[in-house]
């Protein structure tokens, strides 16, 4: 069995009913036909303490990891953006997370975003 952490990027109003629904989408196409678990929710180091992305990492039963955004900026990523650069430092939060997360390991969904929350999953090396 395959772990996956999901790299996690959300706006303020997200709550953590869309952080769920999110990772579970994420998840299902990160499956598509493979055995994977979730693993870990990973995310920029000032956003770990959110209530609303604890209280998902509580209901789906994970960890949070967060990274400072030189770590993040420092993972080149599919998809990188302007804004959030200038809104966190680093061109991308939830690729970057998951694959810093995934200890290096490949992104194998890149970022997918609704309701304010933003995600991408890895598949963590071993």
């Amino acid at each position: 069995m395959a772990d996956v952490c999901v790299g996690v990027g959300f706006r303020a109003a997200a709550g953590r009913a869309d952080i769920v629904a999110a990772v579970r989408h994420v998840l299902a196409s990160a499956h598509h036909g493979s055995d994977a678990a979730l693993h870990c929710l990973c995310t920029l180091d000032r956003k770990a303490a959110e209530p609303a992305l604890l209280d998902a990492a509580s209901e789906l039963g994970v960890p949070v990891r967060g990274f400072a955004a030189g770590e993040l900026a420092a993972v080149e990523v599919a998809n990188p953006s302007d804004r959030v650069q200038s809104a966190t430092g680093s061109p991308s939060v939830a690729e970057a997370a998951a694959v810093l997360g995934a200890g290096g390991g490949p992104l194998i969904v890149t970022k997918w975003s609704a309701n304010g929350v933003v995600v991408a999953a890895a598949r963590k090396v071993s």
